[in-house]
């Protein structure tokens, strides 16, 4: 599977209606974007069973500043709606592949419970 553009009309729904998605927010003028470009849609074939979406800073302006994007690229990854991943900076084919094995290996559920809890003692 390819990328998949995200919109302000579209960013929610995707997140909250898959799994696993990342995102990656770029721009045209973006050397590292450009760099960074082949790499993420080498991941998004190898691994279809993920959304593999991307945001134009420049044409999502109000999605960027939503997402306080401040520097691009920069990658982000949900899980089960849940943020659980967010980093500037293009990285290479196994810095990548690292951060989606990890997504992948996350139990959110638990992570959210120990923070609930973390949170209840406090």
């Amino acid at each position: 599977m390819s990328t998949t553009t995200l919109t302000s009309q579209t960013f929610a729904q995707t997140v909250e209606d898959n799994d696993i998605v990342l995102v990656d927010f770029w721009a045209e003028w973006c050397g590292p974007c450009r760099q960074f470009a082949p790499v993420y849609e080498q991941a998004a074939e190898k691994h279809p069973e993920i959304v593999f979406g991307k945001v134009d800073t420049e044409a999502e302006q109000h999605l960027a500043g939503w997402a306080q994007i401040t520097s691009i690229p920069t990658l982000m990854a949900f899980k089960k709606g849940h943020l659980v991943f967010s980093q500037p900076g293009a990285l290479p084919a196994a810095a990548l592949q690292q951060v989606i094995d990890a997504v992948v290996d996350l139990d959110v559920d638990a992570a959210i419970a120990a923070a609930d809890a973390a949170e209840q003692k406090q």
